[in-house]
C-alpha cells in the first residue's frame, strides 16, 4: 500500500498561530530580564533569538514526528513546508528584540529597555490575534473578545513580572 501525500487545507491559507505563540514567547523571555539585577541588551537580544530559534525547531520537529509521520512519508518537501509554516514564530522575536538593540539610541535604562520590549512583544500578540480572526471572517465580537485574550496572557506575564521583581 502507497502513502499518498495530501496536504491539508490549513496549508494554503496563512497561519498566525506562530506569530502569536512566538510573541507570547518572547514576553515570557523579556518578562524575566532584570529580575536579578541588570544584564547585558546583547544577552537578552541572544536569549530572544535563540528562544525564538530552538521553539522553532521544536515545533517542526514535532509536527514532523507527530503529525506527519503517522499519516505519509517525510520528504525535504515537507520539511521545507512545515519550516516555513512554523518560520513566524522566529519572526515575532524579531520586533522586541530590535527594541532592546536600539534603546541605548534613545536614551534608556535597563528597566525602561525591559518595558519597551515587553510593550512591543505584547502589542505585536495583540495585533496577531486580531489579524487571525479577521482575516477568518470573525464577527466583530469575536475580534474583541481574541484581543482582549491575547491582551490578558500578556498581562498575566506583566503582573508575574511586576510580583517577581519586588
Amino acid at each position: 500500500m502507497t502513502r499518498r501525500r495530501t496536504e491539508p487545507a490549513e496549508a494554503t491559507a496563512r497561519d498566525y498561530a506562530g506569530a502569536i505563540y512566538g510573541s507570547l514567547l518572547a514576553a515570557s523571555v523579556i518578562a524575566t530580564a532584570g529580575t536579578t539585577g541588570s544584564f547585558p541588551r546583547v544577552q537578552l537580544v541572544v536569549m530572544l533569538l535563540t528562544t525564538g530559534l530552538v521553539f522553532w525547531i521544536t515545533h517542526v520537529y514535532v509536527r514532523l514526528v507527530g503529525d506527519r509521520l503517522a499519516h505519509q512519508a517525510l520528504s525535504w518537501e515537507i520539511v521545507r513546508h512545515e519550516a516555513r509554516k512554523e518560520w513566524p514564530l522566529v519572526q515575532a522575536a524579531v520586533p522586541p528584540a530590535a527594541a532592546v538593540a536600539v534603546s541605548p539610541l534613545l536614551g534608556l535604562g535597563d528597566s525602561d529597555t525591559v518595558w519597551l520590549a515587553l510593550g512591543v512583544a505584547l502589542a505585536e500578540q495583540v495585533i496577531w490575534g486580531t489579524v487571525t480572526v479577521v482575516k477568518a471572517s470573525a464577527t466583530r465580537r469575536l475580534i474583541a473578545v481574541t484581543a482582549a485574550v491575547n491582551l490578558v496572557l500578556g498581562l498575566v506575564l506583566v503582573a508575574a513580572k511586576v510580583l517577581v521583581k519586588h
